[in-house]
């Protein structure tokens, strides 16, 4: 994950391992003996046929069991490469605060040439599964497992911490296109992007049931609970990703995305049987950009549905890789981002004046498709940075243009990133060189704002009589809930996170129904060393985060935020036919609908959904079908942060255009910044709504009318307990006059007037708000 470290010497995988932690007999009984659908999480699919034991992860609402004491998770990245073997400091297995985090990734293994998931080469030099440290404490091999390494290590700790689960994460920048090997050396294997895309574009499905079965292998050999996906991008647009990757990934562009699609849903059903097997629910979960630049190139992210999470990496939003100084993690947007304002983000009116680089952002647009609760927010325990920094507010929002940019980078034209004891974790260029980009942990900023050279600097390559120049001022800006040091001599930058961000951040997921938050990585943290006088690595901010969730009210487990009807019909709706990458602007897929129901869908029909509000509320169709916004959670610009989840629209098939069982049918839709797949979609006709089974709600039935099954009670009524009962307010009636807040009925749904109305039909004017199915 990131440009930004060092992804390397993940090398090898030993032989044969106890599977770690095996459940009882007993355990798979008990779990078997569960309705196990009541577990499931709201809009997860499930492998058709097989009996997934969610029961042995989710409660009966469909939410994480992590412990008394987490009620949101913390799941941080522990990374192969921090062994201490360079004489750099070590970040161990026994340096991680168990009790504070609920799920650890280790990053990172990869896909090595044969396809499979690897580790690399084994030996007593591979940190995953050889290398020891003796003298070490806490850091003894235990003899129970046929390996070493870390990977010992961490099943060692998961006997003492049995709720802490652990996955093994897939990729990173430097590993998504190929692997790191034993000498350190990058190897282009192709990775991802050709294991599971052909060069023609094709899915390469041979390739992802290797990776797949070696990837359900694996966690069953090495005892992990799951496994985490870092493509680093399977997205259309142009020279994204690792600048090495791009003769192979530029070609496959167009198909990137459908052999992600077909990767994760292969992946998914393959954990399910592993899962129903073993009697344990294995986790999938990925590491999605927050880029709208990407985003945009992946369509509308239909893999969400597979995953039991997804962690946003809602942090590199601006860095080195260009001109525009800013915050590394804005949480919200302040109007003011250079970058936004020197493309025309604020003033094109098609944008609504959103701002797209911040952690409200690209939570809300993963939420169009997701239940708040499977979706977390990533924080960086590290800081990017500039020098020579012109204009701005003490930097924030200047300007810093390198004169040459890093080799190997891919790039033209950059910014002029921070470098020596400011760059104290730079990655190195193709000529073996330092790449500025102000990248240090955490607790090396906090010594540069004390004013401190710490006792490690020369661990690092620095003499020990090392002098600061200047002082490393502390800003903060609280709508951006961004920190930062201002080195004014210097003219340097460096975007941070400390106590206060931290604890804000954990607030909005609480107050937003998050499930937890992600860490890249674990390795920054810090803690105050009082008798050195100068900061550690420690656990300051995770504790901050385990304080702020330990006692916080359960996640958000509904998608939807309104009823929807607890009956549902089999009609599938697919997103497709994008244009590629630049062209792909207004975004503008094909929706298809197709009936596999033996009902036929007369004209005039009403469909509606929700799409985030992540994209402004103009959405619109571009084939006649009449579709129009009917409500918006959230209008204007998002300056601190998006107000609401949903835009609601309303469409209708033509009145001479039924579909009839088996067919399909397909309209343009138009819309201006990038959403994750629409969803809580409702059909309307012949007096009743339905809900549409393709949204995986909980507790819903599917129904036939065509087949004399419509009519039930629909168990638990979808997401949110409706039961479709009698509407109760007096139906709509044209010649009446409604003023603000009067309430009808009308074609099964409770409708409020916003204001005064006559002859206005609910559901097809926007005067009416929709109340949900009655």
């Amino acid at each position: 994950m990131l440009s930004r470290t060092r992804a390397r010497a993940t090398l090898a995988a030993s032989a044969a391992a106890l599977a770690g932690l095996l459940v009882s007999t007993l355990s798979v009984a008990e779990s078997h003996a569960e309705d196990q659908s009541t577990c499931r999480p709201d809009g997860m699919y499930r492998t058709p046929g097989v009996d997934v034991p969610y029961c042995s992860v989710y409660d009966a609402e469909g939410r994480e069991k992590m412990g008394a004491d987490h009620q949101r998770r913390v799941i941080g990245y522990f990374t192969s490469w921090r062994t201490g073997k360079d004489g750099t400091p070590a970040y161990l297995a026994n340096n991680i605060p168990w009790d504070k985090v609920t799920h650890l990734n280790y990053a990172f293994a990869h896909v090595d040439k044969a396809n499979k998931l690897s580790v690399g080469a084994d030996s007593a030099n591979n940190p995953a599964t050889g290398m020891t440290w003796p003298g070490v404490e806490g850091a003894e091999m235990d003899p129970a497992f046929p390996y070493k390494g870390h990977f010992n290590q961490l099943n060692k700790f998961k006997k003492k911490h049995p709720n802490v689960k652990t996955l093994i994460s897939v990729g990173g920048w430097a590993e998504t296109g190929g692997y790191i090997d034993e000498n350190g050396q990058r190897v282009k294997s192709g990775g991802f992007y050709s294991m599971a895309t052909n060069a023609d574009g094709s899915v390469n499905q041979a390739g992802i049931n290797t990776f797949t079965d070696s990837a359900v292998d694996f966690i069953r050999q090495y005892g992990f609970n799951g496994v985490d996906i870092d493509y680093e991008y399977p997205t259309s647009m142009k020279d994204a990703g690792h600048p090495q990757d791009w003769p192979l990934a530029n070609a496959r562009r167009g198909g990137l995305n459908k052999g992600y699609a077909a990767l994760m849903k292969t992946l998914r059903e393959k954990l399910d049987r592993a899962s129903a097997a073993d009697g344990k629910h294995y986790l999938l979960s990925v590491a999605a950009p927050s880029s709208a630049y990407l985003l945009r190139g992946m369509e509308t992210y239909q893999t969400t549905k597979y995953l039991d999470y997804v962690n946003i990496m809602s942090y590199d939003l601006h860095g080195a890789w260009n001109e525009f100084v800013g915050p590394n993690a804005a949480l919200y947007d302040d109007g003011k981002d250079a970058e936004l304002a020197k493309w025309g983000v604020y003033t094109a009116p098609q944008y609504g004046g959103i701002g797209y680089l911040n952690g409200d952002w690209s939570y809300h647009y993963f939420r169009g498709s997701m239940p708040a609760g499977r979706i977390n927010l990533g924080l960086p325990y590290y800081t990017r940075g500039w020098k020579n920094v012109n204009g701005g507010k003490n930097g924030l929002w200047g300007t810093s243009k390198a004169s040459s940019c890093p080799a190997g980078s891919g790039l033209t034209e950059c910014g002029d990133g921070a470098v020596g004891i400011d760059n104290l974790w730079h990655d190195k260029d193709d000529n073996g060189k330092e790449s500025p980009a102000g990248s240090n942990p955490m607790w090396h900023a906090k010594n540069l704002e004390k004013g401190v050279v710490g006792d490690y600097v020369t661990r690092y390559g620095f003499p020990a009589d090392t002098k600061l120049t200047g002082a490393y001022t502390r800003n903060y800006d609280s709508t951006l809930v961004a920190p930062w040091l201002w080195n004014a001599d210097k003219k340097v930058f460096l975007s941070t996170e400390d106590e206060q961000s931290v604890k804000t951040k954990a607030q909005y997921v609480v107050d937003k129904g998050l499930g937890g938050t992600m860490i890249w990585e674990l390795a920054g943290d810090y803690q105050y060393n009082a008798g050195k006088g100068q900061y550690e690595p420690g656990n300051t901010l995770t504790n901050t985060l385990y304080d702020a969730f330990k006692a916080a009210p359960g996640y958000g487990a509904k998608r939807a935020t309104t009823n929807l009807p607890a009956e549902a019909l089999d009609l599938d709706v697919n997103f497709g036919e994008f244009p590629l990458g630049d062209s792909n602007y207004p975004i503008s897929p094909k929706v298809r609908i197709t009936n596999n129901t033996k009902t036929t869908i007369p004209g005039g029909a009403e469909f509606q959904f929700d799409y985030a509000t992540a994209s402004p509320n103009n959405a619109k169709d571009q084939s006649g079908w009449g579709l129009k916004v009917i409500r918006s959670d959230h209008t204007g610009n998002n300056v601190g942060g998006l107000k609401g989840d949903y835009h609601r629209t309303s469409f209708k098939l033509p009145s001479w255009q039924s579909l009839v069982p088996g067919a399909s049918l397909s309209f343009d839709l138009v819309y201006y910044l990038p959403t994750s797949t629409p969803s809580n979609w409702t059909v309307s006709f012949g007096g009743k709504s339905y809900s549409l089974a393709g949204d995986l709600a909980r507790g819903t039935k599917i129904v036939d009318p065509g087949d004399g099954t419509s009519g039930g009670t629909g168990g638990t009524g979808g997401n949110n307990g409706g039961n479709g009962g009698q509407c109760t307010a007096p139906a709509w009636d044209k010649t009446a006059v409604y003023n603000g807040g009067a309430a009808v009925s009308w074609k099964g749904h409770n409708w409020k007037a916003k204001w005064w109305t006559q002859g206005q039909e609910p559901g097809v004017d926007g005067v009416w708000q929709d109340q949900g199915a009655c």
